[in-house]
């Protein structure tokens, strides 16, 4: 199944960075781990448009990773792969 955004929505797979231990070497389980902000781009959609009707470029692309806002977007769930569909003023920035 493809996802294919519409207006200024961006499809995002978050990335599990967070870390599993502490610096002294605790382990942190799964309920106590904080939620990603970082992801991949997976798809984009075609941009918002302005006040005459014309299309505004998207500023992120696929593949791009990037860190949104940390309660942004919807979560959804895709043959067993989670995905966050969000806006793409919830993006904060481009990790390179």
């Amino acid at each position: 199944m493809k996802l294919q955004p519409l207006g200024d929505r961006v499809v995002v797979q978050p990335t599990d960075e967070a870390e599993s231990r502490t610096p002294s070497g605790l382990v942190i389980p799964d309920t106590a781990k904080e939620k990603p902000q970082i992801g991949e781009v997976i798809a984009v959609g075609p941009g918002a448009r302005d006040d005459d009707g014309d299309r505004i470029q998207m500023d992120v692309s696929v593949g791009d990773r990037v860190l949104y806002s940390k309660f942004a977007g919807t979560e959804v769930k895709l043959d067993s792969d989670e995905y966050l569909v969000l806006s793409e003023r919830d993006i904060l920035a481009i990790v390179s």
